[in-house]
């Protein structure tokens, strides 16, 4: 038998991973000017959350000398990569705050980084926006 008790904890666990400065391996440069952010992440993360990802990181291995790994994906917002990212690490995604815009953005940005869980799950959640509204 299968107890997943734990995973809410597991998943608090590696957000705060996610939310800590201090042990990241990468930095991930998302948008355009004059709405650029850089986030601070960690590379065995994504590697196993997105095979977009991997397939970048594969190609950008850690310098020998600690450099940072940086890669840029100017295709999506901010405020949408913040959403994505927190996914990634917490699989948990809530999307009721927002409006449809943004849940298209989500949608989009989930399917650039080939989320394949995710992106069924945004389609049926829009789906029934649709239907509603």
């Amino acid at each position: 038998m299968v107890d997943n008790k734990f995973l809410p904890k597991l998943s608090q666990n590696l957000l705060e991973i996610l939310d800590d400065d201090e042990y990241y391996d990468i930095t991930i440069e998302v948008g355009n000017e004059p709405h650029i952010k850089i986030f601070h992440a960690h590379t065995v993360i994504l590697n196993y959350r997105s095979s977009y990802l991997r397939r970048i990181l594969s190609t950008n291995k850690k310098k020998i000398n600690g450099t940072l790994i940086h890669i840029k994906l100017p295709n999506i917002s901010p405020k949408v990569f913040q959403i994505i990212l927190r996914y990634i690490y917490g699989g948990k995604l809530s999307l009721v705050e927002y409006d449809a815009s943004v849940i298209i953005k989500i949608l989009v940005a989930a399917s650039e980084l080939d989320l394949q869980e995710l992106i069924p799950h945004i389609k049926h959640i829009w789906l029934r926006i649709k239907q509603t509204g």
